[in-house]
């Protein structure tokens, strides 16, 4: 077999304690396997929520940040970020998310707008490479765990929710946002491994399952939809 046909990292296995702790749970995991002794109730501490309890990847990555390690956001939210500003400074780049933050009229886009410039001045990276498969395959052969900001409604295949009961709601329901850990790939890439937080997700009776790179990419670029689209990359810091 050839040494790039499948990379399985190895991130331990948790499961979210209710409906809406996809992200630290998922954060948790990754920091687990960077040697991170505290438990999930600490780490969590530490994560921003949203009004209906969820968070955002930026909010992970400030958490991150905040304990210790070095955080890299790759971001596919034309909501937040321009993609002419790819090749700004970081100066420059936290200046025009300060102005998108005090021009936008949507009070939660401001938000997150000022929670990037947040991250970016903790020290935090924000990247604009292209959203594929390449992409995935480079930091997965770096043996860097990855958490995605994704559309659980597009992932799973199944109905948009109530935004706060969490309920079915194929009518009057939104798009769900959701975490997982991308852990390793198979037959170069065509396929990759998922650490689902989510017991009930429709893929597994447990945690762990596969999904084919088109459908995993495509869930994470409608990842935009709930203010994400993120890659997630956290490393312990000196370490690239």
């Amino acid at each position: 077999m050839a040494e790039d046909e499948r990379v399985l990292i190895g991130v331990p296995v948790l499961t979210q304690p209710d409906d809406v702790s996809c992200g630290p749970t998922s954060l948790t995991q990754v920091l687990a396997h960077h040697g991170e002794p505290r438990s999930f109730a600490e780490i969590e501490a530490h994560v921003e929520r949203n009004p209906d309890g969820g968070t955002l990847g930026v909010h992970l990555g400030r958490a991150a940040l905040e304990l210790g390690y070095a955080v890299t956001l790759y971001s596919c939210n034309l909501r937040v970020l321009d993609p002419t500003w790819a090749p700004l400074s970081r100066r420059e780049l936290s200046a025009k998310l300060e102005a998108r933050a005090d021009t936008v009229r949507d009070g939660r886009l401001a938000h997150v707008a000022r929670a990037y410039v947040d991250f970016l001045d903790d020290g935090g990276e924000v990247e604009f490479d292209d959203f594929d498969r390449d992409l995935l395959l480079r930091l997965l052969r770096q043996r860097q765990p990855v958490i995605a900001g994704l559309s659980a409604t597009y992932l799973y295949g199944t109905p948009r929710e109530d935004p706060m009961t969490n309920q079915p709601d194929d009518i009057g329901g939104e798009p769900a946002g959701h975490f997982v850990v991308i852990d390793g790939y198979h037959d170069r890439g065509d396929r990759f491994e998922v650490l689902d937080p989510y017991p009930h997700n429709p893929f597994a009776t447990g945690n762990r399952y596969q999904v084919g790179a088109r459908r995993l990419l495509n869930a994470i670029l409608l990842g935009d939809v709930t203010y994400d689209g993120v890659l997630v990359v956290v490393r312990p810091r000196g370490i690239r």
